[in-house]
């Protein structure tokens, strides 16, 4: 990944389905001196996510689409993401699986976090599924988005250990806590400190 020039910034579109904590924490990143990127767009795949309220209040353009036609709305996202001239995506808790023809369209570079030590527990559920099996570490990942579910390359990884009395919610609360820093530097990573 190519290190910045002077004071540019990567043009940034973030990918949300919910509440977006992450979104916020990324907005707040974004406009501190040194980060590496500039939000620019907002895409959800819920139109009454939390996040878009966010988004505006912070004068951040914002699109939602169902995806129910979902070729058709991909096709409708990079139109958007060239007009704007995007050349960053984070995805920030969204709920969907983008599709092959979108990535390579899109042909730069698409960011994950996920809140689990990947290759272990892709997908839903990821704390409880830890606790089920008597994991004694857990955290989070971000990486890269291909073509398979949370399997793209890792870039920085975060464990945490599993306290005793950890519920699938107290530990979502810690691991969500981690996902905001590690989002940070990983960005940092690639283009302030490659």
């Amino acid at each position: 990944m190519a290190k910045l020039i002077g004071n540019s910034k990567f043009n940034t579109a973030i990918f949300i389905s919910g509440k977006g904590s992450n979104l916020r924490n990324l907005i707040k990143f974004s406009n501190s001196k040194n980060s590496p990127i500039k939000i620019i767009f907002v895409i959800s795949s819920n139109h009454k996510a939390k996040g878009l309220l966010f988004a505006r209040k912070h004068k951040i353009k914002t699109k939602s689409f169902n995806f129910k036609n979902k070729e058709k709305d991909e096709k409708k996202i990079l139109h958007y993401l060239k007009k704007n001239k995007i050349n960053l995506i984070c995805l920030a808790g969204f709920m969907k699986i983008l599709s092959i023809n979108f990535i390579k369209k899109f042909n730069k570079k698409i960011l994950n976090i996920h809140p689990s030590l990947l290759p272990k527990y892709k997908g839903l559920n990821t704390h409880k599924r830890v606790i089920q099996n008597k994991e004694k570490k857990t955290g989070c990942t971000v990486h890269y988005v291909n073509s398979k579910l949370d399997s793209g390359k890792i870039i920085l990884q975060k464990k945490i250990t599993i306290r005793k009395k950890d519920t699938p919610k107290t530990l979502a609360s810690r691991v969500l806590k981690e996902e905001h820093i590690l989002y940070r530097k990983a960005l940092m990573k690639l283009f302030i400190n490659p």
